[in-house]
């Protein structure tokens, strides 16, 4: 593995602290938003603003790191600011100020994604890069285990007690932000064009390569479907499961995700991306008609085993795919135009299914996105592009 250089280790450790943080509360989220009054439709709402800030910001953070030839400043800010957003959830309960939390959250994540992924696509070949980001998913997932697990014991002991949960989700976070000073700053070109306004990245899309553009409809239209995983969570709720079995559910599904995304990307080196993700998609369509007519926990748990199958077959992959498909000095421009585009999308994609959830059934905002996947794998059965 002399591929995995010291940058990429350090990235790796400071996104697995990162979300030990942010995925110690996300499976108690819609549990702690319901008892502070919030409804599925709202949820729904809040998720989707968020997300979507978290778009606006990866599309112009991502251009401005290219554009001034930084990278580190946008991972520091990004941390930093995730980190401080998780006591802010727990300090006052009224929505807008909750609203206010979680958008700080998503737009710290917003400010590094793009300078972060460009930063692990700088560190290794196009040869190796389904591995190399597949190791960083791999820990940052790892994350995703390790915060559940806490937030299971600690609610094992104190019942329901979400609020200091929030409080001790700081810790990790500032462990993070201490590791982010470790990464050194590599020397890059800057572009002689300013990224002068919130949507200038938008230009990106004109001056990117055909394949480019091919690949982001396809993404893009997954997206509109693929609403909030919070979502699988209440569908667990309401079947009548307690929070125990919740975020147990999920700390399997991370667990899997986690050790899956390494060997995913060795995969997707070696027979291409496209026949990856379109096998994690697959996985996706299954799961969800699964989800919508499921009412076993064990069948829970073997549907959850899929969908860490289905996000480590996609998720770094598709960075991967984007980092091979672009020029190197538009990575972090291509990554998060890309980024910004999913997280609006996302966001009408949690609240469509939040108002399907709310007026239809919850099984059937599942089975609409089940349908939609079916339908979107034949345009990737039929896509010719290079992934190289």
């Amino acid at each position: 593995m002399k591929f995995i250089t010291r940058t990429i280790w350090i990235l790796s450790l400071v996104s697995l602290f990162t979300d030990f943080a942010s995925e110690m509360l996300y499976p108690v989220m819609p549990m702690y938003l319901q008892s502070i009054g919030f409804s599925a439709i709202w949820i729904g709402i809040l998720e989707g603003i968020a997300e979507a800030t978290a778009g606006l910001s990866k599309g112009y953070f991502g251009k401005l790191s290219d554009t001034v030839g930084k990278r580190v400043p946008f991972v520091q800010l990004g941390y930093t600011l995730s980190a401080i957003s998780k006591p802010m959830m727990a300090a006052f309960i009224n929505p807008l100020w909750v609203l206010f939390a979680r958008t700080t959250d998503r737009l710290g994540k917003g400010i590094r994604t793009g300078a972060r992924d460009a930063l692990l696509s700088d560190e290794t070949v196009p040869e190796h890069r389904g591995k190399v980001f597949g190791f960083h998913r791999a820990f940052d997932t790892m994350g995703a285990v390790l915060g559940p697990l806490t937030a299971l014991a600690f609610l094992q002991v104190y019942p329901e007690n979400y609020r200091i949960l929030f409080f001790v989700a700081f810790v990790p976070g500032v462990c993070a932000i201490t590791l982010t000073a470790l990464i050194k700053e590599k020397k890059i070109q800057p572009k002689r064009v300013a990224a002068n306004s919130l949507f200038s990245f938008l230009h990106y899309w004109k001056e990117s390569p055909p394949a480019y553009r091919q690949l982001l409809f396809g993404l893009l239209t997954f997206a509109l479907i693929n609403s909030s995983d919070i979502f699988l969570l209440l569908m667990i709720k309401h079947r009548g499961f307690d929070d125990a079995h919740v975020i147990s559910v999920y700390v399997f599904y991370n667990l899997v995700y986690a050790l899956a995304s390494y060997p995913m990307g060795i995969l997707g080196d070696r027979i291409g991306f496209r026949k990856t993700f379109m096998i994690g998609l697959l996985l996706f369509g299954i799961v969800y008609t699964g989800m919508a007519f499921n009412h076993d926990l064990y069948m829970f748990y073997f549907l959850f085993f899929l969908y860490g199958l289905y996000a480590a077959g996609t998720e770094g992959i598709t960075k991967a795919w984007i980092s091979n498909i672009c020029d190197k000095k538009d990575t972090a421009t291509a990554i998060g135009t890309y980024s910004a585009f999913n997280s609006i999308f996302t966001m009408l994609a949690s609240s469509i299914a939040g108002l399907i959830w709310y007026f239809v059934t919850p099984s059937a905002s599942l089975v609409v996105t089940a349908i939609g996947t079916g339908l979107l794998l034949v345009y990737f059965i039929r896509m010719r592009i290079s992934n190289r």
